[in-house]
């Protein structure tokens, strides 16, 4: 995966990941379907540039392409991951190789939320750091996963028999996916790049905003700001409208709420006054 922190492709990125955890919590959301469904879309974008391009290109608008996306996905993959690689098509890319990069960095949050949900998400950061480094100082194995003639489902096959039973289901997933796709790079140099994005997801804390409307890039920056100095930690934001809270902000975060919404202190008022 190439460097998707800097510039228009972290915000695109950013906001990718807010439509996928949105669609996650959608009751029968699967998270670690929609993280296959979004490996396999990854694949599809390598394969052609013509769909990277029409996806990327920045003088068709964004609604346009992700009506494109919906087209050509269909039911062909979960809803989940079509709405997050409609999400993509929206964004603005510096080059046609980064939406797959996104697709893939999307395709292992998934996988972590599900881990996340299962409470493997521990263990799969551990699971997928030592797996790597078993690949590093085995120069047989890592000869084998790195062998292009053998075909993809054999060293995926491979990492099944040694992982199966020893490791969650999800770190068995997500090394069947670097070993099969590598996309260009030894596996267990892909393997710790997923291991990046598992520990970004475990280091985390989730605010739950609703807003009255939708906010600004800005402002979405200066309240993940607030919100990570005052906690200590990284904060992952998800936010959703309500109009009927006239103004202001509820923020959650685990057990603890900041309400600052005008319905909420209107509400006081009214008390009050009756009391």
């Amino acid at each position: 995966m190439t460097d998707l922190d800097s510039g228009a492709a972290r915000v695109s990125v950013a906001r990718a990941q807010e439509v996928l955890e949105a669609q996650l919590t959608a009751e029968g959301a699967d998270a670690g379907r929609t993280g296959e469904d979004l490996f396999a879309v990854t694949s599809l974008l390598d394969d052609s540039i013509g769909l990277r391009r029409a996806l990327t290109d920045p003088a068709r608008d964004g609604a346009v392409k992700a009506a494109f996306v919906r087209s050509v996905l269909g039911t062909k993959v979960s809803p989940a991951a079509v709405e997050t690689v409609a999400a993509l098509a929206t964004g603005r890319w510096s080059a046609t190789r980064d939406i797959a990069d996104a697709c893939e960095r999307l395709a292992v949050a998934a996988v972590a939320a599900q881990a996340e949900r299962s409470g493997h998400l521990d263990a799969l950061e551990d699971e997928l750091f030592r797996f790597s480094r078993t690949v590093a100082g085995n120069p047989a194995l890592r000869d084998a996963l790195a062998d292009r003639t053998a075909p993809a489902a054999n060293r995926a096959a491979l990492v099944s028999r040694l992982l199966l039973g020893r490791a969650s289901p999800e770190a068995v997933q997500l090394a069947r996916r670097a070993a099969a796709a590598p996309r260009g790079v030894r596996a267990e140099r892909l393997l710790e790049e997923y291991v990046t994005v598992v520990a970004r997801r475990r280091e985390q804390l989730v605010a739950h905003v609703v807003s009255a409307r939708p906010l600004s890039e800005a402002h979405r920056d200066r309240l993940a700001a607030v919100l990570s100095r005052q906690y200590g930690r990284a904060i992952r934001l998800n936010v959703d409208i309500d109009p009927e809270l006239v103004g202001g902000l509820r923020v959650s975060v685990g057990d603890d709420v900041i309400d600052g919404a005008v319905s909420t202190r209107l509400a006081e008022a009214r008390r009050r006054l009756a009391g």
